[in-house]
């Protein structure tokens, strides 16, 4: 499906921001756009990535000031970021043991399906693939957010999100050579949705103990503990 053009009013609600601030950033190519006949025009999509490349570059307080962008686009009435719904622990592999990049990707899909919601593990590892082929996911503090580069509704029951950890880090294509061993795959129904988990777990993951926990977590449920409690804990924070 080509991707919906948006003019800068409609980026500027789009983003809740005044017109002027969206064709500052345009003018000085901070946000993707292009002129058709003076006007800017914006595509959707690539407003899309542009805020999916912010969350993963930014820091804590920069994160949140996207999440304030990501809380004013409409709302998804049936969809609940909570870890508890998001990631059942049929979803959770301690230990991984895929050993390439490729098989952690299939074996992460595999994972994903488990949950009952991704109904075509094969059609969402060739998506992911083609993503991290794009732009590999890897983080510096060796975690890694898979996901597809658009949304795959047409083979999600629901959204979900799987995670492994491997017993040994391997190479997944970060960009400064920083092995990975921890492993997040999102599937999600919609952008909105997808920004949503994103930004989330971007913020969580900010917090090297939490990263520490993880990697030392022992099975599925405690991992998935380390999480809940991790959520609460930065829901309640001040």
């Amino acid at each position: 499906m080509a991707s919906k053009d948006l003019d800068i009013e409609q980026l500027a609600n789009y983003l809740h921001l005044h017109v002027e601030q969206v064709a500052k950033l345009a003018d000085r190519g901070k946000i993707p756009g292009r002129k058709v006949g003076g006007q800017w025009r914006f595509s959707e999509s690539e407003i899309h990535h542009w805020l999916e490349e912010k969350i993963g570059v930014s820091d804590e307080q920069q994160l949140g000031e996207v999440q304030k962008w990501i809380d004013r686009m409409p709302p998804d009435p049936h969809f609940s970021d909570r870890f508890e719904t998001l990631i059942p622990i049929t979803s959770i592999a301690v230990p991984l043991q895929s050993r390439t990049r490729g098989s952690v990707i299939r074996d992460m899909c595999e994972l994903a399906a488990q949950s009952g919601y991704l109904w075509d593990p094969p059609a969402m590892a060739e998506a992911v693939q083609d993503r991290e082929d794009l732009h590999p996911t890897a983080l510096e503090n060796g975690v890694a957010l898979l996901h597809p580069r658009r949304p795959q509704s047409s083979i999600l029951g629901d959204s979900v999100v799987a995670l492994g950890i491997t017993p040994t880090p391997i190479h997944f294509g970060n960009r400064h050579g920083r092995s990975t061993d921890i492993f997040f795959l999102i599937c999600s129904q919609n952008d909105r949705v997808h920004l949503q988990i994103l930004a989330k777990l971007s913020r969580l993951l900010h917090d090297p103990n939490l990263v520490e926990q993880l990697r030392h977590s022992s099975s599925p449920l405690e991992a998935r503990t380390i999480l809940l409690e991790a959520e609460s804990a930065w829901e309640t924070s001040p």
